[in-house]
Formats: structure tokens, sequence, C-alpha cells
């Protein structure tokens, strides 16, 4: 096992005239958005910062850019205060030094900023002072509070008339016997505090006869749950004795053919921006823009369970500090992330990104009967991945670039299942331990793919598999074939995926041509698998409106960015995709974005517990027509020097 090669910041270092455009904000951006705001009175002690960001530039401005011209550097910060309530969007032009832009939200109508670090304890004060809370999980046998942890959860839009303008948590309870113990096998169920952080009380406690804490075990560390440790498992060394075949210079990676600009920020994490093969350029900008955990046990000590995991508790700033040897192996370089916390102070996240080659098997092969000749290529792929904890969930992000062109998302979701108490009865939640279950739920990403096949205007079309009746032309009924159907206008373009046809939505230049004279395409292959099961007329199917279709294709504007829309926190929906789709706009030709919805359906199993094996979903994206032919018939024999295969020796492990 080798060390780590290299470890970066996010942000490329020069003078502000410099840097690129979507270069990601520096810790002293940061803190001069801060000093503007601050210097006009726009912000005090009781002001909290969210969604401290670069406000990117156009993208005909960023396209256009010399190099040399200096281009405003923005930062878009969304500021609550404290005291009064009052929540602004504000943006900031940090190289002039001047607000330029500043709203005040209606929080009735367009909710909240995501949920602040003091929350969490200020939420336990409250609840732990309450009479009516402290009787109810005492009747559960939780009668030492030091003992019993409170979650704070988000608590989404109900309909109940003295939440609209407070900023409001849905408290569940678990026991933790000791520090190690996993609380997550312990829930103090049927009880949930509805709390009002802004008034510091309790507005109610919510009751069901569910009165019992499962008291087995489920602290995996424990040898005795866990059993003896295993012996025979041998260590694996991934070396590469002459170094990385990737360069990262002033915040751009390249190899083999790709270049790709990384991003960084509080709200999504890692973003990846102009990536490009051979010049050619395929994405402007890629990044999971939202995800929503829907739960489906419909107890009103649980029915409330939604969480939008980006806009209410923001993935990037929940980002994991990597280790080589446990989240990475091999030759690995490491990226720091910077962000702001609640203060608007920036905040270094060691190791956020995490960047390495990967053998992946075969790659092409064939051995001629006619010829003589046997070739194997080996596949090789770049994994540019980060992680992230999300209370009882963990979710890793893995973008792939291969060699044939590939490009894969890979988001995979392990952690601990989160629990509840469990009834013979309960038919939305799997049993797991002696009165312990895990209700039934989703995890339902979207993924942002602001496209450029070969430029700034492309089509999509429908591809579906269709059958051929037999008879003229098809005398034997052998024949089958496809159907391309062009999606124009947004809300055409609004379709599901339907594995039993094969379907894949080919994004397409309108103005390039391969030598065969058909327009340049990426195709995207969807897994297809089942979007938001919450009746349409739930509030969390209005709130996440983006997750009823697998697609949605939009006109490219620099400020939609955001499937649930710009505030999610207790906003009551129809906002984001719903909103930005709403003027029908044209999207054949045009300078188009999509947002695929994609994820997983769970009903936990007992392999699941007492943590969760990795569980896997994504979506790929495919050359069909981009290049004129194999573009890595280029890609060398390397078996000689890994003395694997000798002349004459067929290697085609893996």
């Amino acid at each position: 096992m080798s060390t780590a090669t290299h470890d970066h910041a996010i942000s490329p270092v020069g003078s502000p005239s410099r840097r690129h455009p979507l270069a990601a904000l520096d810790a002293d951006e940061i803190r001069t958005a801060k000093e503007v705001l601050v210097e006009a009175g726009h912000a005090g002690d009781s002001t909290r910062y969210s969604y401290v960001m670069l406000r990117e530039p156009d993208k005909a401005v960023v396209l256009g850019w010399d190099g040399i011209t200096t281009i405003a550097r923005e930062v878009t910060l969304l500021l609550t205060d404290l005291d009064t309530l009052h929540v602004r969007q504000v943006v900031v032009d940090i190289t002039s030094r001047l607000i330029v832009l500043e709203r005040t939200l209606d929080v009735a109508q367009e909710g909240f900023g995501p949920a602040l670090d003091e929350d969490f304890g200020l939420v336990d004060e409250i609840v732990k002072a309450d009479r009516d809370w402290i009787a109810a999980v005492n009747r559960r046998g939780a009668t030492d509070l030091d003992t019993v942890r409170t979650v704070p959860l988000s608590a989404g839009v109900f309909g109940y008339e003295d939440e609209v303008g407070a900023r409001m948590y849905r408290v569940l309870a678990f026991h933790q016997r000791y520090p190690t113990d996993s609380m997550w096998a312990h829930p103090i169920d049927g009880v949930v505090a509805h709390v009002d952080v802004t008034s510091r009380r309790v507005l109610r406690v919510v009751e069901t006869p569910l009165a019992h804490i499962p008291e087995e075990s489920g602290d995996y560390l424990d040898p005795a749950i866990r059993g003896p440790l295993r012996t025979d498992l041998k260590p694996i060394a991934i070396s590469q004795p002459e170094g990385v075949s990737f360069t990262l210079e002033d915040g751009v990676l390249s190899w083999q053919n790709w270049k790709v600009r990384l991003g960084f920020n509080g709200r999504e994490g890692l973003t990846l921006h102009q990536l490009s093969f051979a010049e050619r350029p395929i994405v402007y900008r890629a990044s999971v823009s939202e995800m929503v955990v829907n739960y489906g046990e419909p107890s009103p000590t649980h029915h409330w369970q939604n969480y939008f995991d980006v806009g209410e508790y923001q993935f990037g700033r929940l980002a994991n500090a990597l280790e080589l040897g446990c989240d990475c192996l091999g030759e690995i370089t490491y990226v720091d992330g910077i962000v702001a916390d609640d203060f608007g102070a920036p905040q270094r996240l060691r190791n956020a990104i995490c960047i390495h080659e990967e053998d992946v098997g075969i790659l092409w092969k064939h051995t001629d009967m006619f010829s003589g000749t046997s070739e194997t290529r080996r596949q090789r792929r770049l994994v540019i991945s980060f992680f992230v904890t999300v209370g009882n969930y963990d979710y890793g992000f893995y973008w792939y670039l291969s060699l044939d062109g590939t490009i894969q998302l890979e988001c995979k979701a392990t952690g601990i299942v989160f629990t509840g108490g469990h009834e013979q009865s309960d038919e939305y939640s799997s049993p797991l331990a002696p009165g312990l279950g895990a209700p039934v739920h989703q995890h339902l990403f979207s993924a942002r793919l602001d496209m450029t096949v070969d430029g700034v205007r492309n089509a999509v079309d429908e591809v579906d598999v269709a059958t051929v009746p037999m008879g003229i032309g098809n005398p034997v009924g052998n024949a089958f074939g496809r159907t391309m159907t062009r999606l124009t206008t947004e809300q055409q373009a609004r379709r599901s995926a339907d594995r039993n046809l094969g379907r894949v939505w080919a994004i397409s230049s309108t103005d390039q041509r391969n030598r065969l004279g058909e327009p340049t395409t990426y195709v995207l292959h969807p897994e297809g698998l089942p979007t938001l099961l919450a009746d349409p007329a739930s509030s969390v199917s209005q709130r996440a409106a983006f997750a009823r279709n697998h697609l949605w294709v939009t006109q490219y504007d620099r400020d939609e960015l955001w499937a649930a829309g710009y505030t999610v926190n207790q906003h009551p929906g129809g906002n984001g995709l719903p909103t930005y789709a709403a003027g029908d706009r044209s999207v054949d030709g045009e300078d188009i974005v999509l947002w695929h919805t994609f994820g997983l359906t769970h009903f936990v199993r007992l392999e699941d517990w007492p943590i969760m094996p990795v569980d896997y979903a994504g979506f790929t994206l495919k050359p069909h027509g981009f290049f004129d032919r194999n573009p890595t018939v280029d890609v060398p024999d390397l078996s000689a020097a890994t003395s694997h295969c000798s002349s004459g020796t067929d290697c085609h492990c893996g």
C-alpha cells in the first residue's frame, strides 16, 4: 500500500483578477464577503450564514473568458437573523466589495435555511426541560436523561398553524447506555416532540401506545456481538511504482484525454466543471443537486419523516476527512475543501476529495483464429470521490471517468438504518431484533447535468426498443428496432424510465456531426428504479416534486441550481424544478440542463443490521457516435510492465 502522492486545497493560487471564474471560493474570499456585509450593516452577532457559495458567472461569460480580463467574483449567501427571524438572500461582489443583490424571503411561503449546528444542543436543552416530554420518555423506561440522546430532525410542512413562521424541529429520542453503545438499537419510540427553537419551547408532544425500548445490543464493535475477527483475510497492496497518470494543476485535473475542473461548496460538496475529452466539451457542470429520504411509516410519530439532505443539512459541510487505507487504497491524491460555518468563518475540510486510478478489468480483447493474433487491453478509470455523514447514514459519491469516454456516478449508501420500535402488526417496517424495526424508505438523488455535448446547442431524444410485427420486410419475425422521440419543450421532457423498453435518453449536438453524418451524442443510461412512491397529494410529494420523474430537461439559467428549490427547509412545496419548467421553454437545440432522479427503495434486510453493507445507485453517460471509432485502440499493452503476462500467454483475468 502506498502513501498519498499529493495534498491540495481546492482553490488555485493567484490574484483574484487571474483566478478562473469557476475556481472554488478560498478562505480569504469567504472572509471578504462577510466583511462587506458587516461593514454595510447587513450582518451582526445574531446573523447566521448558510449557502455561502460562489455565484458562478453566466456560462457565455465563462466560455468567452480570455484568461486576462477581470470577471467579478460574486458570493451568494443566505442569512438568518436569529433575533428577528428575517431571512435574506444576499449577493456580494467581492471584487468591488459591493452588495449587488438583496432580497428578503417570506418564510411562510419560502421556508428557512438549513439546520444550524447550534440548534442541536439547543433542542436537547428545550426537550429535557419540558415536563410532558420527560413524563413520556419516563413512561417508556428512560428515567436517566443523561443517557437519552435527542435527534432533532427537519420538520417539513404538515398544516400546523402554530408552526408557520417558526423555525421547527421534530425530535425523536434514543437510549445510549455507554459511550460506544449504538443508540440506534434502543429507540424510545411512541413519542415525538415538536420544538420551536425560536420561542425555545415544545409546542406539542405526540404519543402512540408503543411504549417499550428494545434491549438487544446493536454495538457492532462489541466482540460479544460480532464474534472473533477473521484471521484468514490477507492484505491487498495496490501500487503504481512509476506514479500516477494524472495531474492536478490550479484546480484542473487532467488524465488520458480527460480534463475537468474540480469545485467544492458547503451545500453540494463536490462539483465537476467543464468536463471534456480530447478538448471536446461534454458536461459544463455536474453535481448532486438534491436528495430526499422519505420514510413510509404512517404512524403519528413517524409519518412526517422526510429529509432533504442537501438543502436541509448541506452535504459539503458534512464531508468526511478521508483516510488512506480506510477510505482509499493505492496512490492517492487528496484535496481539501473550504466551506463557511454558521458564523461566516471559513473552515478547511481536510482530505475532503479523493482522486485515484483503478484497474477495472478488460477494456477490449480478441483472439483471432484467422490472423493468429491475440490481444487484450485493460480498462482503467479515474475516480473522484467524497463521503458525507448525515446523522445515521453515510453516503459516498464516486465519479468515474473511463478510458473509453464513459462517465458514471455511483452513490454508495452505508451507515446505520433509521430505527424505531416494532410490533408484529407493523407492515411498513422490517423487524431487525426483538421489538426493533426499520421503516421502509427511499433515498432519491437528483443529479444536475449541465450538458455541452460538442457545444452549448444540444437536444434530447427518448430512445426505446421496439418490436417489429412479422410480415413484409420481417418475414420470419426476428427483427426489432428502436423508436426515437425528440423532447422539444420543458413540460414534454418530464419523463419516466421504462426498463421493459430499454429506455435511454440521447443528448446530441445540433451543430456537430461524426464522420458518418450523424449528430455527436452522449446517452444517459438510467437504472430505472422506482421514483417517489408517496401519494402525489402528500406533503413530501409536493416538496420533492423533482423525485416524481426520472428526467427533467430545462433551459440553462445560471441561478437554477436546485431540484427542490433554493430554500427547502419548511418550504410548502412546488419550488425548484416545477417552477423552472413552468414556462415550458424550448429545449430543442438550446443550452440545456438535464436533471436525473435515481436512487434506492429500501426494504431493510436483517443483513443491514447492526451496520449496513454498502448499497449502490447511479447512472451512466456513454458516448454514442461522439467518436468516429473506438477511442481506445491506442491504449498500449502494459502486460510486460506488470510481469504477469509472458509472450504467448493469454492474460484476461478481470
